[in-house]
């Protein structure tokens, strides 16, 4: 099957799933389960192209490896920590206020928007899947390297915020053990980590260059739309000056050595 076609199902499954879930967002009257269909949908377009693409066949089991673990993961992190048991999150809860019987007309294209996003996240996939340089270089496993280590930052950030947030007495204070200390959103920064790794695996690739797109969308949306502005601002609703005061102290995005006694 060639890339246009890979594309064409691959958008098809996307939307398919999102309505589905769309669906159980009426049910539920909570919408966070969109996060966990980005997440992995991801997975499941990787898998589609790792088994019907036609690139060099080692390299495409591990960049669809690679990818089904960051997606699988996250997806059972958010699944299991922000949905289950847990209230509708707070952005989704101020769109429902302010869009009143409008809301579910949005919702409905909101999630198939966030399919068409995965269509378009994973061209660094497809390009990597069907890169047809024979053999595996070193370029490949630095690939692997990048993925290892993104998730497993991600995973250990991920695990040290849940570890604080279940200490009674931390109600209300900001997180700022292990990889917290350096970075405000350090699982931010390993998602965005990871989609380096699919350009290491397109060297020798025509389409190398579409690989950059991902890693590029990606720290704008994270920057810029939904990721830090969104989070932070439910943080200094919360919080308040513990929250400004990590702000004053720590890095963003990028882990880095915090400021002490900054004022």
């Amino acid at each position: 099957m060639n890339a246009i076609q890979l594309l064409l199902w691959g958008w098809l499954l996307a939307a398919v799933i999102m309505f589905l879930l769309y669906l159980l967002q009426r049910a539920w009257q909570d919408a966070s389960i969109v996060d966990v269909g980005w997440a992995a949908n991801l997975g499941i377009l990787a898998l589609l192209y790792g088994l019907l693409g036609d690139g060099y066949g080692p390299r495409q089991a591990l960049v669809t490896a690679g990818a089904c673990l960051w997606s699988f993961r996250l997806s059972a992190y958010l699944l299991f920590n922000r949905v289950i048991g847990k209230e509708e999150d707070g952005r989704y809860q101020t769109i429902r206020r302010n869009k009143g019987d409008q809301a579910q007309a949005f919702f409905f294209w909101f999630f198939q928007v966030q399919g068409a996003l995965d269509v378009l996240f994973s061209l660094s996939f497809l390009t990597a899947a069907l890169n047809p340089r024979p053999g595996l270089s070193v370029w490949d496993y630095l690939g692997l390297s990048i993925i290892l280590v993104s998730v497993g930052g991600e995973t250990l950030a991920d695990r040290q915020l849940a570890r604080f947030r279940a200490d009674p007495q931390n109600k209300g204070k900001t997180c700022r053990a292990g990889l917290w200390r350096y970075s405000r959103h350090p699982n931010y920064f390993f998602e965005w980590l990871h989609w380096w790794a699919y350009l290491f695996f397109a060297v020798g690739s025509l389409y190398l260059w579409i690989t950059l797109l991902s890693p590029a969308l990606m720290l704008y949306f994270l920057l810029r739309v939904t990721g830090i502005p969104a989070t932070e601002a439910q943080a200094l609703a919360s919080r308040g000056e513990d929250y400004r005061e990590y702000q004053r102290t720590t890095s963003a995005f990028i882990p880095w050595f915090p400021k002490e006694n900054a004022k």
